[in-house]
């Protein structure tokens, strides 16, 4: 991370955006012409009072960039006779900006509310991380030493919105397809920062807390016992383990974990940044020919982290999971998923990583 080339700047409504390139790259003077209007965000947030979880609401995302054409790529470099993107440069190699369209934004004053229920500012930032110059690729297609600048971006971005007062928790992440709803086809990524511990890590936070009362860890346990058991070990390397958990939920799914305790990306050394980019790189290409006919599949790449201040509360770990459940087909959180959270899978995690492993070469 200490050797990346980080150039900041700001865009003319004011959001920053940075540069990461690999040393001795020319200094990035381009600036952003476009003279755009700043975005007034308005997002909240109220605590649902039956199940104390946080909803964030942001109604001017409403009209944000849909699916535009080639020629107005927001995310591709701004080139002589295209129209101006959100990157001034000509070209790039990793850029991260500060979204126009946030879910949650460091500007947030919307609260107000009779009583009800809890609520308070989503005071938060969101960022996109474009992950290449070109549109036409994917993070399977990138190169492995691409895959490892991203890694110390994620690393870098986590750090900084850790110090932010109000942030609880970092999300990295990926959605990829428009089965999935994507709203950009260009190769790129996301971090939402929280004001609140989301709950799937409040869950993990509270499974590993009451582990450690029995003097062992929760993610040691959970890996010695995938490691003996073998069936659904995908790849097993000197300090990560793939694996479908035993109890997944999706028709596609996979977990990326080190073997020691990494709370997150900042804490990863410098070999288990190269072991991970390695990982990543035969992973995603085994997702791409987990179903037949399907060169792409849609999934959801969902970085988990500790929560902020509370490293012991969670492991760095990687869970990338498609809906599609065979070529074509989505799976549809329908009753029992979306009314009740409990899932019915239509296979067995056996079932997936022995597909896993043999789209792996």
């Amino acid at each position: 991370m200490n050797d990346l080339k980080i150039t900041r700047t700001t865009l003319f409504d004011g959001r920053e955006l940075m540069y990461f390139d690999e040393p001795g790259t020319a200094y990035r003077t381009s600036t952003d012409e476009r003279g755009l209007p700043r975005v007034h965000t308005e997002s909240s947030m109220r605590r649902d009072p039956l199940t104390g979880e946080w909803a964030v609401y942001a109604a001017h995302r409403q009209n944000r960039t849909f699916l535009p054409p080639a020629n107005e790529d927001p995310l591709a470099p701004t080139r002589p006779g295209q129209k101006p993107s959100e990157i001034p440069e000509g070209d790039y190699q990793v850029v991260v900006f500060e979204n126009r369209f946030p879910s949650l934004s460091m500007a947030s004053r919307g609260a107000s509310l009779d009583g009800l229920v809890e609520a308070a500012p989503a005071t938060a930032r969101c960022e996109v991380v474009c992950f290449t110059p070109d549109a036409s690729g994917s993070f399977a297609d990138l190169t492995l030493a691409r895959k490892r600048m991203l890694i110390d971006v994620w690393a870098h971005r986590t750090a900084e919105l850790s110090a932010l007062d109000t942030v609880k928790a970092v999300f990295p992440f990926e959605n990829r397809g428009e089965e999935i709803g994507v709203t950009l086809h260009h190769p790129h990524g996301q971090i939402y920062s929280y004001p609140f511990v989301p709950p799937r890590m409040a869950a993990i936070a509270a499974r590993a807390r009451a582990h450690a009362a029995t003097g062992t860890s929760l993610f040691d346990t959970i890996l010695a016992e995938e490691l003996r058991c073998g069936e659904r070990v995908i790849e097993a390397t000197e300090h990560f383990v793939v694996f479908t958990p035993a109890a997944a939920k999706w028709p596609l799914e996979a977990m990326v974990m080190p073997r020691r305790h990494v709370p997150s990306f900042v804490e990863l050394t410098g070999a288990e940044r190269d072991d991970l980019a390695g990982v990543l790189d035969r992973l995603y290409r085994a997702v791409d020919r987990f179903f037949e006919g399907i060169s792409r599949t849609p999934y959801i790449a969902a970085w988990n982290q500790a929560p902020v201040g509370n490293p012991e509360d969670g492991r760095l770990h990687l869970q990338l999971f498609s809906l599609m459940r065979s070529p074509g087909r989505m799976k549809y959180l329908a009753g029992s998923e979306s009314g009740m959270g409990v899932w019915i899978s239509d296979t067995t995690p056996e079932t997936i990583a022995a597909a896993l492993k043999g789209a792996y070469t």
